[in-house]
């Protein structure tokens, strides 16, 4: 089932925003909208929050839920100081390290204790998040804005997961390869940062 589902994941993602808009209230829609395209408008935030997915997946048990909560709980706190123009120093260097720290997390199999990961993961949502509030339009409902991000947020989770899972015991070396892929991307946007 879920093979069949995620291919078509990509394509959901992008018809959500349209559909949004055909509804009445548009101020809250357009929030809405403009809430759910911001992480998947930007590469940095996609496979920041795939990772994450696949990273829960990877490590199982209790990680499956605790890491893409305790990604989603500190990404809206990091909306507030965005929203409420609290200034994050070097917010881009940190949207880029943690790439960097969720493909390294990958590559080594999440061998670190299950709350450091939880921390870990926190920490640089709160980057994700000052990024999302620091953009939303004067325009948009603050409220409709925020769980638009949220639920593009939990979709690109669920795609992580998915991947996990469908990297079976026999495939796990595929894993690292993913890993390093993330790891070098955020080098990269880290290099473009300074």
């Amino acid at each position: 089932m879920i093979r069949r589902v995620l291919p078509l994941l990509p394509a959901l993602l992008l018809l959500a925003p349209g559909a949004a808009l055909a509804h009445p209230g548009h101020g809250e829609a357009v929030g809405f909208a403009h809430g759910f395209a911001h992480p998947i408008g930007g590469l940095d935030h996609v496979l920041a929050m795939v990772a994450v997915g696949l990273l829960a997946a990877l490590r199982g048990g209790p990680a499956r839920w605790g890491l893409p909560v305790a990604f989603m709980a500190m990404m809206a706190a990091g909306a507030g100081l965005g929203v409420f123009g609290i200034g994050l120093p070097f917010a881009e260097a940190g949207i880029a390290l943690s790439l960097v720290a969720f493909g390294f997390a990958i590559v080594f199999a999440a061998r670190l204790p299950l709350p450091a990961l939880i921390g870990l993961v926190g920490v640089f949502a709160v980057f994700h998040g000052y990024a999302h509030g620091a953009e939303m339009p004067e325009t948009a409902s603050g409220l409709a804005y925020g769980m638009g991000f949220l639920s593009a947020t939990a979709l690109l989770h669920a795609a992580g997961l998915g991947l996990g899972f469908l990297v079976s015991a026999e495939r796990r070396r595929a894993a690292p390869a993913m890993g390093a892929a993330v790891a070098l991307s955020g080098l990269t946007l880290l290099a473009g940062a300074f």
